[in-house]
């Protein structure tokens, strides 16, 4: 075989040769670990070197595994981060305290492993799975988290056996593979609960707890509920941006800070991710002070490199806000902070996945706004002239779009000062502005 001799062939290796869920959907998709597990013999089982936190979960998941590696790491851990998809580069998904995992070490991993990749045919996501694993070795970090991809018990990060599980809520999604209902979606992201292994809940739901207390108790599993721990108010402030008060007995925690992460759904996942880390801190003695929380909530941005995620492109003429809603949870709780916000317009740039059901979607979006409706640059994209006669039949009016650079530019052009645009829908719509 031919040397990998750069980083763009390294990327040309994984993007064309390997099935990829985000770009061609469920038949990227496989249903066992068999080549996980493969690929991680192969490479020496670094999944087994080094502790971890792992993250399940239908919406806020990528949040609170940047949110609690923000916590490790200024409590001075050297910190993995493995979370998926990416926006902009690849190497996003594997980072440790906030740097991506150098593009040397991406040839050279999949140079050493051609021959194994050759003869098993693993997924994108399963090759890089093993990657992050094996550059968290090889760096002898602390700690990782790690954020599975879609569902739990059969992904291909469930092959770690963690100090903590963490599922943060159950929504619809992903219904063609995890199942149609509530409860169904439940049991396959309870698949990361394991033996005698402490497991948080993020939200307390009626449809699962059910689900979940039945299975941490087959496993003998203690289970928590994150709202049962910690007192967690997010107050709009005078400046309009949105103030924590965090309240909790044990550890001892009462703090007032301005987080980084300004989504009001981020209330739930900061509210998580301290309880994740009071668990860590009281099962595993991970430290644990007051300052340096607060410092890791204000600052989770620049320690950890998460985007996406109510991102401002612009806060002046014309106000351009990013948001990776892309299923009912998150797009009803994006127009439920969209509402308080100030503006003479809305406007909206939008796209989605063809293999996602909107009916269910339409309703959370405002019928006086002025919609740009176009396809993101991956095959999965749904057709912008499609999703423009689909939300037509809901009320929703605007035109199409070649392409998403190309929406956003006709938003601009029509918007005017004290006009707001959002970018939103598939998070692969807003990583080719952001």
């Amino acid at each position: 075989m031919e040397p990998i001799k750069s980083y763009a062939k390294a990327l040309e290796l994984m993007y064309q040769q390997l099935p990829m869920f985000h770009r061609i959907g469920t038949a990227a998709y496989k249903k066992d670990l068999t080549n996980t597990l493969a690929l991680c013999s192969a490479n020496d089982q670094p999944h087994l070197k080094f502790p971890t936190v792992h993250i399940a979960g239908t919406n806020g998941k990528g949040s609170v595994s940047h949110l609690i590696a923000a916590l490790l790491q200024s409590h001075g851990y050297k910190t993995g981060l493995y979370i998926s998809p990416h926006y902009r580069d690849f190497r996003e998904r594997i980072k440790i305290n906030g740097e991506y995992i150098p593009q040397r070490r991406v040839i050279d991993f999949l140079q050493r492993n051609r021959e194994v990749m050759a003869e098993i045919q693993p997924s994108f996501f399963e090759l890089s799975v093993v990657m992050a694993f094996d550059h968290f070795a090889k760096e002898n970090i602390d700690i990782a988290v790690i954020e599975t991809g879609l569902g739990g018990r059969l992904d291909s990060t469930n092959v770690i056996l963690p100090l903590l599980s963490i599922i943060t809520n159950i929504s619809k999604d992903h219904t063609d593979i995890l199942g149609e209902s509530l409860q169904l979606i439940a049991a396959e992201k309870a698949g990361i609960i394991k033996n005698k292994t402490p497991v948080l809940i993020g939200r307390k739901q009626e449809e699962t707890q059910r689900v979940f207390e039945e299975v941490a108790a087959s496993r003998e599993a203690q289970l928590y509920y994150a709202e049962e721990m910690l007192e967690h108010n997010f107050l709009r402030s005078a400046t309009s941006e949105f103030r924590s008060l965090i309240h909790m007995k044990k550890p001892n925690l009462d703090i007032e800070l301005v987080p980084d992460l300004q989504g009001i759904y981020q209330q739930e996942n900061i509210r998580t991710a301290i309880a994740a880390y009071a668990l860590l801190h009281q099962n595993q003695n991970y430290k644990f002070s007051p300052a340096k929380v607060r410092f890791a909530l204000e600052n989770c941005v620049s320690l950890t490199k998460i985007m996406g995620r109510f991102h401002w492109l612009s806060k002046h003429h014309p106000r351009v806000l990013c948001e990776s809603a892309h299923n009912e949870d998150g797009i009803r709780l994006t127009f439920e902070q969209i509402a308080k916000i100030s503006f003479r317009k809305l406007h909206i740039v939008c796209g989605f996945v063809k293999d996602k059901s909107l009916d269910h979607l339409w309703n959370y979006f405002p019928k006086d706004a002025q919609y740009y409706f176009c396809k993101a640059n991956i095959p999965r994209g749904l057709d912008a002239a499609e999703l423009q006669q689909q939300a037509s039949g809901h009320g929703l009016e605007g035109r199409s779009y070649s392409s998403v650079r190309k929406a956003l530019q006709y938003a601009k052009l029509s918007s005017k000062k004290d006009d707001l645009i959002l970018v939103t829908g598939s998070i692969f719509v807003v990583a080719e502005v952001i």
